[in-house]
């Protein structure tokens, strides 16, 4: 079963993602963790997506189609034995998901649903913006919601937590403009398809995920 996550960033995509995979069968194909392990590894690709990324801009179309796809080929046969492939921050416009379209076509698949993550822009920027990463094991915390035992300290291993730079206030409402210019179009393509639905991802994770399994039919 091939599933894509929709929705803003910061709407609880990856957190709903990561239940899924502890409770079933599933595997996520993340665009952001894959630009970012090449930016840490300091890959060519990975230069060239930290430019766009720290504006909070989209990663041109031909990085990103060729990453996915690549991770996809990894799975596609387990897909089709029942392993949920997780499509989280793919596709992020038009012509990606008519790329997406055409590819699964190629590859004898579909897309069976897309799940629409509805959440106010308020909620997305006190989110994001929140957000403090350990700068050694990658741990993540959040100032309101999630913080550290000592501040500006990751719990697990005493390293200085950091605030990235596509994470700063002002890179997040650019992030979400470009949000709402190129990717929430989606909404009402999928919606033609007859494969979309929403829900509510102000609520907790638990009550999200539960809502995931309702709309899914399980």
């Amino acid at each position: 079963m091939n599933i894509i996550l929709l929705g803003p960033p910061g709407a609880g995509k990856g957190t709903l993602a990561n239940k899924i995979i502890e409770k079933k069968d599933a595997v996520q194909i993340a665009t952001g963790d894959i630009f970012r392990y090449n930016i840490s590894n300091k890959t060519e690709l990975g230069v060239k997506a930290k430019s766009y990324m720290d504006r909070g801009d989209l990663v041109p179309d031909e990085l990103t189609i060729d990453l996915v796809w690549d991770a996809f080929d990894k799975h596609k046969d387990e897909s089709k034995e029942g392993k949920i492939i997780l499509f989280d921050g793919f596709p992020r416009n038009l012509d990606q998901a008519k790329a997406l379209d055409q590819g699964m076509e190629e590859r004898d698949q579909k897309i069976d649903h897309v799940v629409y993550f509805d959440v106010a822009e308020e909620v997305l920027i006190e989110r994001i913006a929140g957000r403090r990463v350990c700068t050694n094991c990658g741990a993540t915390y959040h100032v309101k919601n999630n913080p550290p035992t000592k501040e500006g300290i990751c719990d697990r291993c005493g390293e200085e937590l950091i605030q990235r730079d596509d994470d700063k206030e002002e890179t997040v409402k650019n992030r979400i403009d470009v949000y709402k210019e190129h990717t929430a179009v989606l909404i009402d393509y999928f919606k033609e398809k007859g494969i979309l639905f929403s829900i509510d991802g102000t609520n907790s994770p638990d009550k999200v995920f539960e809502e995931f399994l309702n709309k899914l039919g399980e």
